[in-house]
C-alpha cells in the first residue's frame, strides 16, 4: 500500500498511523445512543440548504437523496449540531454511463462556521464553488477526491486561500456502484471520520471545533445518499 502523509502539527502524525492501522475498526459504534436529528428523504429537501455551482439535480425521495451535479454542490443540513455527536449516512457513487457518473468526490463539511456571520451560516449567500467556502471554520473531509485519487482532512481556518491539510492518502478511494457506510465522530478535541467499519481519519485537535452545520460536498459526480442519522451519545470510541 502507498499511502502519503503530511501532518498538521506534531499529534497528526501518529494519529495518522493509528487511523490506517489494521483492526482499527474496534470500537467503532457509539453506546447509549438517543437520537438526534434524522431524514428519511422521502418528504422533499425542506430540512436541507442546496448551493450549486453550475446547476444540476438535487432531489430527495423515496428513501434516496440524489445528487447529480456538473460542477460543485454543496447541500447543508439546515439543523445546526453540537457535539458529542455520531452523523452517520450511506452513499453510493453512481457510474452508469451518465453525463455526470464522474466516481469522485465523497466530501463533507461539519461543525462548519462561516466567521463573517457566526450566529447564522445562511446570512452569506455562496455559490457552490469551493473557494467559496475558505471563510468557515470548518473540517473538510475529500474522500476519492482530485479523480478518485486522494482521500484528505482539512481544517479551515476562516480565511482567503488557506486551507490547512491534516492528512493526504492515496487510499482508500471510492469503488463504482459500492455503498459507503460513513461515521463522523464528534467529541471534544477527537474528531474522526469512519467509512465501511475502516478509521481513515483519526485526529485529536488542541483547539477543537465542536459545532455548526453539517454538509454534503462534491463536484461533477453522482451520488446517492441514504440512511442520515446523527446520534448523541456517552462514549463514541475508547
Amino acid at each position: 500500500m502507498t499511502t502519503t502523509r503530511r501532518a498538521f502539527g506534531a499529534l497528526a502524525a501518529g494519529a495518522a498511523l493509528a487511523a490506517l492501522a489494521p483492526g482499527a475498526a474496534a470500537n467503532a459504534s457509539p453506546r447509549h445512543r438517543r437520537l438526534l436529528a434524522h431524514d428519511d428523504f422521502r418528504h422533499g429537501l425542506g430540512r436541507w440548504a442546496v448551493e450549486l455551482e453550475q446547476g444540476g439535480t438535487v432531489t430527495a425521495r423515496r428513501g434516496i437523496l440524489e445528487v447529480d451535479v456538473p460542477a460543485g454542490a454543496t447541500i447543508w443540513f439546515r439543523q445546526p449540531l453540537a457535539g458529542p455527536y455520531v452523523l452517520e449516512y450511506t452513499a453510493t457513487p453512481v457510474s452508469a454511463g451518465g453525463v455526470n457518473d464522474r466516481v469522485s468526490d465523497l466530501n463533507n463539511f461539519w461543525n462548519a462556521v462561516d466567521v463573517r456571520s457566526p450566529d447564522d451560516l445562511f446570512a452569506v449567500p455562496r455559490g457552490g464553488a469551493l473557494a467559496e467556502y475558505d471563510y468557515l471554520k470548518t473540517y473538510y473531509s475529500g474522500y476519492g477526491a482530485n479523480y478518485n485519487t486522494t482521500t484528505r482532512l482539512r481544517r479551515y481556518v476562516g480565511e482567503s486561500g488557506v486551507r490547512p491539510l491534516i492528512y493526504d492518502y492515496t487510499e482508500p478511494l471510492l469503488v463504482a456502484n459500492e455503498p459507503n457506510r460513513v461515521r463522523i465522530v464528534s467529541d471534544g478535541s477527537r474528531v474522526q471520520w469512519w467509512n465501511n467499519g475502516r478509521l481513515v481519519f483519526d485526529y485529536t485537535d488542541p483547539e477543537p471545533y465542536t459545532r455548526g452545520h453539517f454538509a454534503f460536498r462534491t463536484t461533477w459526480s453522482h451520488f446517492r445518499i441514504s440512511d442520515f442519522r446523527v446520534w448523541r451519545s456517552q462514549r463514541q470510541h475508547s
